[in-house]
């Protein structure tokens, strides 16, 4: 039986794709290569028999998709590449993504222990040092005696540390490390796993109602969600919906206050170690000081984190999830960084190739109907690229090394929100307090860009300096622009920030509209890299006082 509900699509892509690609759904960098049944077999009576059944019903299927990466890793593969050249290649098994049931079931350790290492469940809340994988060896030796004693085969399968699985789909795999192919996982371990924690333990230390009545206070601001019924008010989260409150965690509970006088400092920096280990770990790039950086989050995360246990919220920190972080770094030095292998895009292809697929069929002997769906639309896809060549379309994927920094323009509109403010409104609506003594100031420098003034001096020239106007216009946004494909027909402006200024004012109506204001912290530089009065501004570096994505 197979449908949405009984069979889960199982999918395969290559290393040697780039990332600006695989992260894409809609270049179908990843294939379907088969759906999997997953009947509970409720016919079974023993729970214990019926586990056992449905793991080996697994590996079998996969053994069976997989039975052709045996002979080509052993003895190669002629493939054509792009450039028309055959070569013969050595496709084998390398990596497995997937949350950490699939982690579970795959490797054939038990629930609640590592999948890569052979630390159990009561040793996943501490952080060691060096981390030892599974030996391979040992445990391929004990997978290897079902043929000569069934009988013993759970016995040594357990002193092995594994279930006992009758022939895995990896047992056959030539070259593979099915403990060492096990990857990160952003959305499920982090966003939807620690982070989920996380915010669950700092709205028991501080109070549901206080968190709720923060998240509603907090001002608007761009690219970041606003939360004016609360965080609390969600029944099931998403991974979107997690990395926005993430994004304001941070600020919400950096000066609060706990209930019984303990001091929230250990708290707050376990708040601010495990974030700063999120973003950490999904920058694009990575070197040997940003993995030391990511190593030394988590380590300040587990020196700070006893204060959760203090505060009766946690009685220990054996959380699978938790104890996965500490692979991350060797993780990221074998196969890349995590975007290469992260199951947001596996799950968005869940509804392309499966949900779409059976919404097309009449739910009756669903499989036969969905492969042939799947088919006719991989037809049509391919016949619309070949047009597509054929009529010389560009691509819009522009492959360039990625940049870490923030180059973003600053970008006004061609005519101003207000055409002629009163400077006295300046001071009262705009608070703009000392907006005359600063444009005395700046009318005073901007005379005297060759000589350099002492302060004395420039207070003095300040007092007798004449405005020659009562009015200015005002904007009430500033955006900073990127520009996204530059290299293509296609470029186009992308906002990746902005500033509000704009003072209370009324609707139409009559519905009173709050001021907004936004904090900004600005850097003037000047052509030498450092601060010289009467120079012009060259370069303005924004940075909102809320813990955003981009740290680094």
């Amino acid at each position: 039986m197979f449908g949405t509900k009984s069979a889960y699509p199982v999918y395969m892509t290559i290393g040697n794709i780039p990332k600006e690609l695989r992260r894409k759904p809609s270049q179908r960098t990843h294939i379907l290569i088969g759906y999997l049944p997953t009947t509970p077999l409720h016919h079974v009576q023993n729970k214990a028999s019926r586990r056992r059944m449905v793991a080996n019903l697994f590996h079998h299927c996969v053994s069976h998709i997989l039975q052709p990466l045996k002979s080509a890793g052993e003895t190669g593969i002629l493939m054509s590449s792009g450039d028309g050249v055959t070569r013969r290649t050595f496709p084998v098994f390398a990596c497995f993504v997937g949350d950490y049931p699939e982690q579970v079931l795959v490797s054939g350790c038990k629930t609640g222990d590592c999948p890569k290492c052979p630390a159990t469940r009561e040793e996943l809340g501490q952080l060691e040092d060096n981390y030892q994988y599974r030996d391979l060896t040992e445990i391929l030796k004990a997978l290897s005696t079902f043929d000569e004693d069934p009988g013993g085969y759970a016995s040594v399968c357990a002193d092995a540390g594994i279930k006992p699985i009758v022939h895995p789909f990896w047992q056959s795999l030539p070259f593979s490390d099915i403990f060492l192919a096990i990857t990160p996982d952003v959305l499920h371990q982090l966003y939807q796993g620690m982070m989920k924690h996380l915010i669950s333990w700092v709205t028991d230390a501080f109070g549901q109602k206080e968190i709720d009545a923060r998240s509603k206070c907090l001002p608007p601001n761009h690219n970041i969600r606003s939360f004016s019924k609360g965080i609390s008010s969600f029944s099931r989260l998403t991974g979107k919906e997690h990395a926005d409150i993430c994004s304001i965690l941070l600020g919400l509970v950096v000066d609060l206050k706990l209930p019984d006088g303990r001091s929230p400092l250990p708290l707050i920096r376990c708040v601010r170690s495990l974030l700063d280990f999120l973003y950490l770990a999904q920058y694009p790039l990575h070197t040997s000081e940003t993995l030391r950086l990511l190593r030394q989050s988590l380590e300040r995360f587990h020196e700070h984190k006893q204060i959760f246990v203090d505060l009766g919220i946690r009685n220990d920190f054996n959380l699978p999830k938790l104890h996965s972080l500490a692979h991350y770094v060797e993780s990221i030095q074998l196969f890349g960084t995590t975007d290469n292998y992260n199951t947001e895009y596996t799950e968005r292809l869940h509804i392309d190739l499966t949900k779409d697929a059976y919404r097309a069929t009449n739910h009756r002997d669903e499989y036969a109907q969905m492969t042939v769906w799947l088919e006719r639309k991989e037809k049509v896809l391919q016949h619309q690229h070949y047009v597509d060549w054929r009529l010389g379309a560009k691509s819009n994927i522009t492959l360039r090394p990625i940049s870490m920094e923030f180059c973003g323009a600053p970008t006004l509109t061609k005519w101003p929100s207000v055409k002629a403010v009163d400077l006295d409104d300046l001071v009262n609506r705009y608070s703009a307090t000392f907006f005359r003594e600063a444009l005395r100031r700046y009318l005073v420098l901007s005379k005297n860009t060759s000589t350099s003034l002492t302060r004395h001096q420039l207070e003095q020239q300040t007092l007798y300096t004449d405005i020659p106007f009562t009015s200015l216009p005002v904007f009430h946004k500033l955006k900073f622009t990127t520009t996204a494909n530059a290299d293509s027909d296609e470029a186009k402006l992308i906002t990746s920030d902005a500033i509000h200024a704009r003072p209370e004012r009324r609707s139409k109506r009559g519905t009173l509209i709050p001021a907004r204001f936004d904090t900004a912290l600005l850097k003037l530089e000047s052509d030498e890299g450092t601060r010289q009065q009467g120079m012009p501004i060259t370069s303005i570096a924004i940075t909102k006082l809320t813990h955003t994505k981009n740290t680094g």
